[in-house]
C-alpha cells in the first residue's frame, strides 16, 4: 500500500489550474503550498491562461510551466509529472475538467497527468450553480469519488456577475487544509485515499465554549478548534458527511462540512442532543467549560474604589460526553469518541487521570493529551488513544492532521472489530 506523507513539507505537488474566473485564487493556494515547504509544478490548461498567464505561474513557482502533451517530449512530461507527484490538486476544477477526468481523457497535459498519477487527487470545483447542480456534473462527481478522488464541495456565495449560489471556489485557506488532510490520508494500493467512512454521518464538536459573566466578560479556555478542524477535514477526505459544531472558532469552514456555530456549553449540549440520534459517529473534540456563572449580569459589572472584587457563584455545566453515552444506552450507534486535556499533579499523573476518565465516561475511545507544556493553537499534537476500560490502544505524535487520521484509524478498527459498520455500502 502506498504510504501517506506526514505533511506537505517536501511533498511534490502538481497544481492543476483549469479555465475559470476563480483561477486567480489558485495563486494564493500556490503561495500557501510553497510556504508549507512543498515543491510545486503548476500545470494550467490553455483556457486557464486566458485568466492567469504563464508568466505569473512561472514567477511564483520558480518552475517552467507546460500545458501540452507535446511539451518537453524528451522527458515524457505527460507521464513523468503524474508519476512523480505525491499529490495532485486542481484549483479550480471546472465542469469540463471534471467531465474529462471522469472519462479518462488525455487531451492536454493536466488531463494526461490525472490519468497517469497514483497519488491522491483533490479537485476543488468552481462553476455556476446550474452547472454544479446539473445531473451530468453530479454523476461525474459521484463516479470520481467512488474511485477515491477527493472532490470538495463548492462554497455558497457570490459568483460571476450578480449570481449567488453553490459553485464558488472555497477560500484558499480551506483548500490548503483539505490538501493537508489528503497528503496525510491512508491510501489504497492504487494510491487513492482510503474512503472507509463513505456513507457515514459524523458529528464533530470543535473549539472552546464561552460562559458569559456579563455583556462584556466571559469564562473561556485556550482551545483554538484546530484539532476538531483537522478531524473534519480528515473525515471528509475519507468520504464522510460531516456536521461541525463550532464553538467560537475563527477558521475557514472545511469544504463540504455543515457548520453550526455555538457559544456556550449549554448551546453546544442542545445541538449535540439534536443531532446525536441521527448520526453514525460523534467526536467530541471541543473544550467544554466545566462551570458557568449561576447568573449572568444584565449590565457590565462595575469596578469602584470602595468595592472589593465581586464574588461570582458558579454551577456545573452538563457533562455532554457522559450524557451522550448514557443516551445511547446498550446500542452501538453512534460510535462515540471523547477528548481529554489533562495536567497531572504530585499525586496522580495526567495519564492516570485520563484512564479514570475513560472508565467513568464510557465512550468507545478517549483521546488524551497532556497539556502541561501547551498544545493550544499549535499545528502539532501528541495524544494517546484509550478504550472504554482505560487501556491504551495506540499513540500519535505529529501534525494535527496526522493525529486526526490516527483517531479515525482507531475508530474504524473498533467499529469493525465489533462487526458493526452501519455506514458500509
Amino acid at each position: 500500500m502506498s504510504q501517506p506523507r506526514t505533511s506537505l513539507q517536501g511533498a511534490r505537488v502538481l497544481l492543476g489550474v483549469s479555465g475559470g474566473i476563480a483561477a486567480y485564487k489558485a495563486a494564493h493556494v500556490l503561495r500557501g503550498l510553497l510556504a508549507a515547504g512543498a515543491d510545486v509544478r503548476v500545470v494550467p490548461t490553455e483556457a486557464s491562461l486566458e485568466f492567469v498567464g504563464r508568466a505569473t505561474w512561472e514567477a511564483l513557482s520558480h518552475r517552467p510551466v507546460l500545458t501540452s502533451v507535446f511539451d518537453d517530449v524528451d522527458h515524457v512530461a505527460h507521464v513523468e509529472l503524474g508519476q512523480q507527484a505525491d499529490l495532485v490538486a486542481v484549483v479550480p476544477a471546472t465542469a469540463d475538467l471534471i467531465a474529462r477526468a471522469r472519462a479518462g481523457r488525455a487531451d492536454d497535459l493536466l488531463a494526461a497527468s490525472l490519468l497517469v498519477t497514483q497519488a491522491p487527487v483533490v479537485l476543488a470545483p468552481a462553476m455556476h450553480t446550474e452547472m454544479w447542480q446539473h445531473p451530468a456534473t453530479q454523476e461525474n462527481v459521484r463516479v470520481l469519488r467512488e474511485r477515491g478522488v477527493t472532490v470538495l464541495e463548492p462554497a455558497i456565495g457570490q459568483l460571476t456577475g450578480s449570481d449567488t449560489g453553490a459553485g464558488r471556489l472555497p477560500e484558499p485557506d480551506a483548500v490548503l487544509a483539505a490538501l493537508g488532510a489528503a497528503i496525510t490520508s491512508p491510501r489504497e494500493e492504487t494510491g487513492a485515499i482510503r474512503r472507509d467512512l463513505a456513507g457515514a454521518h459524523v458529528l464533530i464538536t470543535a473549539g472552546g465554549t464561552r460562559e458569559e459573566i456579563d455583556p462584556v466578560r466571559y469564562i473561556a479556555n485556550r482551545s483554538s478548534g484546530r484539532q476538531g478542524w483537522a478531524l473534519a477535514h480528515a473525515a471528509l477526505a475519507r468520504g464522510a458527511r460531516v456536521t461541525l459544531l463550532a464553538a467560537n472558532c475563527e477558521l475557514e469552514t472545511p469544504p463540504g462540512a455543515e457548520r453550526i456555530d455555538v457559544t456556550s456549553a449549554q448551546e453546544l449540549a442542545e445541538q449535540v442532543a439534536v443531532h446525536r440520534r441521527s448520526v453514525d459517529v460523534v467526536i467530541m473534540a471541543a473544550a467544554v467549560a466545566d462551570f458557568t456563572p449561576l447568573e449572568r449580569a444584565n449590565a457590565k459589572i462595575k469596578k469602584t474604589d470602595d468595592q472589593d472584587a465581586p464574588q461570582i457563584p458558579l454551577r456545573r455545566t452538563e457533562d455532554i460526553l457522559r450524557s451522550t453515552v448514557e443516551e445511547r444506552g446498550d446500542v452501538t450507534r453512534p460510535a462515540i469518541v471523547g477528548f481529554a486535556a489533562e495536567t497531572g499533579s504530585e499525586q496522580t499523573s495526567a495519564l492516570e487521570l485520563a484512564r479514570e476518565k475513560a472508565r467513568r465516561k464510557g465512550a468507545d475511545l478517549l483521546v488524551f493529551n497532556d497539556v502541561t507544556t501547551g498544545v493550544f493553537g499549535s499545528d502539532a499534537n501528541r495524544v494517546r488513544i484509550l478504550d472504554a476500560n482505560g487501556s491504551e490502544i495506540t499513540a500519535a505524535d505529529g501534525s494535527k492532521q496526522q493525529v486526526a487520521h490516527a483517531v479515525l484509524d482507531a475508530l474504524s478498527a473498533v467499529v469493525r472489530q465489533r462487526g458493526d459498520v452501519p455506514w458500509s455500502a
